[in-house]
């Protein structure tokens, strides 16, 4: 079966704001959409392995969120050999769902395909803007207050926000010292000098906030896991989102670009203010490249990696570059319809279940690839 956008029912519809110039987010009037676009082909391909008997596959798979006005998509298109059809979770976030009843054992594709621009975004950060949040404010961002599995409001977390805010209660400023708290803590585990087969340094494999604490390392989910936690600690609403860079480097290439994570926090008066202190980490002056993590590094920015760089540091507090692109906000998911398992940590790269059990990681794969547009 195959669908096109004209085929695909989402409500208001995939084709987003417009990015060709200068405006502010909805819901963020001190956040700017700039007329910085770049423009990319992508290509979703997913691959799902059926085994003999199974009586229904169910598969929940990312797409450009919908919501995001930095974004625009357009020429969206579904291959698969089963129904399809775009649904919501319960936070909102769109994504594609794919089941088959009484499929046929064996590997079967999805694949989406679409064209994405978006725009870069940068923020007013003049604290004078802004001001500590009200009762009345506090009690409507609450729920971006809360802790969840994996991102834990504990005592380490309680304490890194006293330690690194003090009696700041200007939530840029305050975010600020934050930022610069988890850039001094936690260290990418890219940067270990060693080759990938002795690597100490590794992520946490669940975004856990408590284990990036102990260990002091880890990937952008565990850096913004703890961030997050912090921030929370700190009085401040905070939230994740998963999406994903168009690299440099794998531009037209034939290699999965994975996945990345950031943060947004809201100030009142300027709205929800991103950062990604993940990348910023790369940037830092004390990290030395060798030829083991230089490689590392070049595949873990939007734009790869030349050596360190302040103003780089600088600019992922508050800006994010074009070169991006988003799938869902939150974690702790529970897909439409609801999956059996567990609510998922993310999803940003596909979920399956087959006869309500997750399909294991070997008999699932999924590549994103993409080519920019002159």
């Amino acid at each position: 079966m195959k669908l096109n956008c004209a085929s695909v029912c989402i409500g208001a519809g995939l084709v987003l704001a417009s990015c060709a110039s200068t405006s502010t987010m909805p819901d963020s009037p001190g956040v700017m959409i700039t007329g910085n676009t770049a423009t990319f082909n992508a290509t979703h391909a997913f691959s799902i392995k059926v085994p003999e008997g199974a009586k229904k596959v169910q598969a929940w798979l990312p797409m450009p969120d919908e919501d995001d006005p930095s974004q625009e998509m357009s020429n969206w298109n579904v291959v698969s050999p089963y129904p399809a059809k775009v649904v919501h979770d319960k936070d909102g976030n769109n994504f594609l769902y794919v089941e088959a009843t009484n499929p046929k054992a064996g590997s079967f594709d999805v694949t989406t395909t679409f064209t994405l621009s978006r725009a870069e975004v940068r923020s007013d950060l003049d604290p004078s803007k802004t001001r500590p949040h009200t009762n009345d404010e506090i009690k409507e961002l609450a729920e971006h207050l809360k802790g969840s599995s994996q991102s834990i409001i504990d005592d380490n977390a309680r304490k890194m926000a006293k330690d690194a805010v003090g009696n700041e209660k200007n939530p840029i400023l305050a975010s600020r010292k934050i930022y610069d708290a988890i850039l001094g803590y936690v260290e990418y585990h890219i940067k270990d000098p060693m080759p990938d087969k002795e690597k100490k340094m590794q992520a946490t494999g669940t975004g856990s906030s408590v284990k990036t604490f102990e260990t002091k390392c880890g990937n952008c989910t565990d850096f913004h896991s703890l961030y997050a936690a912090v921030s929370r600690a700190a009085g401040i609403p905070t939230r994740e989102v998963y999406g994903g860079f168009f690299k440099t480097p794998l531009d037209g290439k034939d290699t999965d670009a994975s996945y990345h994570c950031w943060i947004e926090f809201h100030a009142p008066n300027i709205g929800w203010i991103p950062l990604d202190v993940a990348v910023a980490d790369v940037y830092t002056a004390d990290f030395k490249a060798n030829d083991n993590s230089k490689p590392r590094a070049v595949l873990t920015t939007a734009t790869g990696y030349d050596g360190p760089d302040a103003n780089m540091v600088n600019y992922y507090f508050g800006n994010l570059e074009n070169r991006r692109l988003s799938w869902h906000w939150g974690r702790d998911l529970t897909m439409n319809p609801p999956q059996a398992g567990a609510p998922l940590l993310w999803n940003p790269r596909g979920y399956v279940e087959i006869d309500g059990k997750p399909l294991a990681a070997a008999d699932f794969t999924r590549k994103f690839t993409y080519k920019g547009v002159k």
